[in-house]
Order: structure tokens, then sequence, then C-alpha cells
């Protein structure tokens, strides 16, 4: 009788915490959800200045220092954008709040003036500092304050991409590579839910994902030429982690100045952005991911979406890493599928999701984005170009402060930062 009580009485326990993690994650989601709608029509409001006044691609050397500046008046100048969230969800490191709306102005500010940046990783950001706010505000122990920040996260993902599945994955598995942060899944689950039901409310999401017309069937020739994608943009998202955390350091060694650093990054950018003779690899670039999947090829445009990309964000500009990966994958999967004999829309949602899974060593969570954005049809296909991307892109990840717990080849411990 005894034994039944305290059974009876951990079950009332357990049906209070979830009630209270539903509350928690609605409210995240809310709240997240919110500041992410605006942030995504800062964002459009930013492209859509430059795009009917080009000349505004002139501001990017001042841009940069402005953004330098900012950072610097707030007290933010040696912030670590995505990894310090990534720090909080695992060793819970301390968030500021402001950090929160530096992001959101900083990101605004380097899509009006032609940066090479996405906004997802900036998400992160905003979602991550508001949400562990949110935790300090209730008195949320480290441990519950961390899924908290997991919330924060996806909303703020969801928000913004419109893939609320992905969204919470991603959370969940992007801090440590080998372990899921499995007592999340529920919260993160509702708060990336309520957020993107926000954002349709908003407007935002009515038509989402990438159509993608000729998906072959499941065969063995398939199946060999989808695995030689997944090699090649596994040596591909080596190249881009290697790119993107070499250009800060060459700029630290030549430029120790950070508002110098900004100002000349700035003007490479410009200067490239005039000798290439058009602003496609400006922005997020995500009208060029369409028409890249609509059977449109330019070979030499990963590359240079992925210079774009390094010089902007290494020069001390301000913006997400997401959107670029997908830019840089989509078109080197549609230049490179066609020639192994798949179909051209096909092989560029196969880079896409295989990229982005070597870049950010999260294959669940491509798996998933590959069903959001691209539907069920031809899922397995995706699937193996994601893992084999995983597996082969061996310790690399945009993110420094990534921790690889479990090898990608044999069931052992290492633990060890991304390279």
């Amino acid at each position: 009788m005894k034994y039944s009580s305290l059974r009876l009485m951990e079950h009332v326990r357990e049906g209070g915490l979830f009630l209270r993690w539903l509350l928690y994650a609605c409210a995240t989601g809310l709240m997240v959800g919110a500041v992410a709608v605006a942030f995504h029509y800062g964002i459009a409001w930013g492209a859509g200045l430059r795009a009917q006044v080009p000349e505004l691609i002139w501001l990017l050397p001042a841009a940069g220092v402005a953004i330098v500046l900012l950072y610097r008046v707030c007290g933010m100048e040696q912030d670590k954008g995505t990894n310090q969230i990534l720090s909080a969800v695992r060793d819970a490191a301390p968030l500021k709040l402001r950090t929160a709306p530096l992001i959101f102005l900083a990101t605004i500010l380097t899509h009006l003036s032609g940066g090479s940046a996405g906004r997802e990783g900036a998400a992160l950001q905003l979602g991550g500092s508001i949400s562990a706010f949110m935790g300090k505000k209730l008195r949320l122990d480290d441990k519950d304050e961390r899924i908290l920040v997991m919330c924060g996260m996806a909303a703020a993902f969801s928000a913004l991409f419109g893939t609320p599945l992905t969204a919470a994955l991603f959370a969940m598995e992007v801090v440590s590579v080998g372990v899921m942060y499995y007592s999340a899944i529920v919260p993160c689950l509702v708060s990336s839910l309520t957020s993107i039901l926000l954002a349709r409310l908003c407007g935002l999401h009515q038509e989402d994902g990438y159509p993608v017309e000729l998906v072959p069937e499941l065969g063995a020739l398939e199946l060999v030429q989808v695995a030689a994608i997944g090699v090649l943009c596994a040596l591909l998202s080596i190249l881009l982690c290697r790119v993107v955390h070499a250009a800060p350091k060459l700029y630290g060694r030549f430029l120790p100045n950070p508002l110098l650093r900004a100002a000349v990054g700035g003007a490479l950018v410009l200067a490239l952005t005039l000798l290439v003779g058009s602003q496609d690899y400006n922005g997020a670039g995500d009208a060029v991911i369409r028409r890249l999947l609509a059977g449109e090829t330019i070979p030499e445009a990963f590359v240079l979406k992925l210079l774009f990309t390094a010089l902007t964000l290494g020069a001390g500009f301000r913006g997400g890493e997401i959107v670029p990966t997908l830019f840089i994958g989509a078109a080197f999967g549609a230049w490179v599928g066609p020639v192994l004999g798949l179909p051209h829309a096909f092989s560029g949602a196969v880079g896409m999701a295989a990229v982005f899974c070597g870049a950010t060593n999260c294959p669940i969570s491509s798996i998933l984005l590959s069903y959001e954005l691209f539907g069920g049809e031809g899922l397995p296909l995706y699937a193996l170009g994601c893992g084999i991307s995983y597996m082969l892109s061996g310790y690399y990840g945009l993110y420094s402060e990534q921790k690889i717990v479990y090898s990608k080849f044999r069931t052992q411990w290492i633990d060890k930062k991304a390279e």
C-alpha cells in the first residue's frame, strides 16, 4: 500500500512537471516567435530596399564599421555568436539579453548593405538569449534553463524558416554530436509548433518548401549516384568549414584592428560584387536557390557564395550560416548531379541537405529538413546522401563550440570540439 502511494505521488509530480513544461514551451514559442516574425520582416525590408536601391551596396564598409561599433558600445565585442548559445546549453555559460537586440539590428544591417549571410543562425542567438532571460525570471535551475534555451532556439528557427520538426530536432542535436537531449523533445516540439502557428497567422510560410520535380525511383543505380553526391558533399562541407573558420583568422593576422577589419572586409565584398556584376551572392540567396532548383545551372555559384560568405562573416558582419550553406549545397548539387545522371532539381535538393548535414553534423535534422522542404517522395535517397556526408565529413563543423561526443566510425567516446 505504501509503495502504491509513493508511485501515485510520483505520477502526480510527473504530471505537474509535464503541464509546467507545456506552459513554459507555449510561452517561449509565443514570445520568441513574435520577435522572430518581426526579425523576418526586418530582414525582408532590408533586402527589399536594397533590391529597389542597388546603390546601397556601397554602404558595405560603413555598415561593417557600424556593426563592430554597436557591439563595442554594448560591451559585446567578444561575443561568440551562435557558439555562445551552444555553450549555454552544454555548459550553462551565461547569456545576455542584449544579444537579442544586437543580433536583430546587426543582421538587418548586414542584409540591407549586401553582406552575404543568412538568418537562421542569427535566430538561434535571438531565441536562445530571450529564453535564457525568461529562465532567469522564472528562477529555473541550470538544467531546466538549458531546456528553455533549446526551446527558444527551436522557436526562432521554426518561425523564420518554416520547418518546425527540423527546428525542434536541430536544437536538441547540434550541441553535442552523438548525444540527443531527449528530455527536451516535448518542450522543443511544443515551442516550435507554437511559433510556426504564430508565424502563419502573421502571414509567413503560406507556401512552404521548394518544388522538386522528377524525383527518381529507388533503385541500385540511383543509390550509387546519390552515394557519389554524398561523398562529394562531404568534401565540400569540409572545405566550407575550413574556409569559414580561416577567414576571421586571416583578417585578424593582417588587420588586428576590428574597425579596420570590418571596413576592409566590406570593401572586399563590394569589390567582388562589382567584379561579378550581380548581387546574386549578397544577402541570404533564397531566390537564387529557387532558380537553381527550377533548372538554372551556374557552375561557379557554390565557390562564389562560399567566398562571399567567408569574407562577410570573417570581417565582423553578423548573420547566419545556414541559408548560405543551403545555397552552396544547392548550387553544387544542381551542377554535379546531371553529370552523374540525376535530375537537376533533385540533385540540387540532395546537395542542399547533404552539405547542411556535413557542415552541422546533424543527420536526423538534415533528413527531417529534406522531408519538410522537398516532401516525402525520395526521402530514402535524401537520407542516404545525408548519412554519407555526415560520416565522411570528419570532425569538422560550422560551430567551433559544437562537441563531437561519439566517433562517426566506431562506438567510441571521443568528446572533442568540432574543427
